[in-house]
């Protein structure tokens, strides 16, 4: 059976880098509040078009974390497009990388951002 968990994230990047290049890299470091508790850390590389709100993104994250009273620790990949301003983003649970009491966990996280905060609804299945 799919649960839901929602919430708000905090999240700081910073430059990985000389940044001289087209391709920018980005240390991710977030903390997780409401229905997934926790913290992670990861990594991003991104490419910014000369076109306004045109840009992509990759990432793999690893949240060690709480749901349902369960510890664990699981990673999360990204892959983010934004044509002219319109926003495309999957973030899936990759398979098989949920350890300890989160063994077994599959799922995706959506993300709603807006000025000075960070949503998610995390979608997600967990063995009996």
């Amino acid at each position: 059976m799919e649960n839901e968990a929602t919430g708000t994230f905090d999240v700081k990047l910073a430059p990985i880098g000389s940044g001289d290049g087209p391709i920018g890299g980005m240390s991710i470091d977030k903390t997780f509040h409401g229905g997934l508790q926790g913290t992670s850390v990861g990594q991003m590389l991104a490419f910014r078009s000369a076109v306004e709100g045109s840009a992509g993104y990759v990432a793999m994250e690893r949240v060690t974390a709480s749901l349902e009273g369960r510890q664990g620790s699981f990673i999360l990949q990204h892959s983010g497009l934004m044509d002219k301003g319109a926003l495309s983003l999957t973030v899936v649970v990759v398979p098989v990388s949920a350890t300890e009491g989160l063994a077994g966990l599959t799922g995706t996280m959506s993300v709603v951002v807006t000025p000075g905060r960070h949503d998610y609804q995390f979608r997600y299945t967990l063995p009996d």
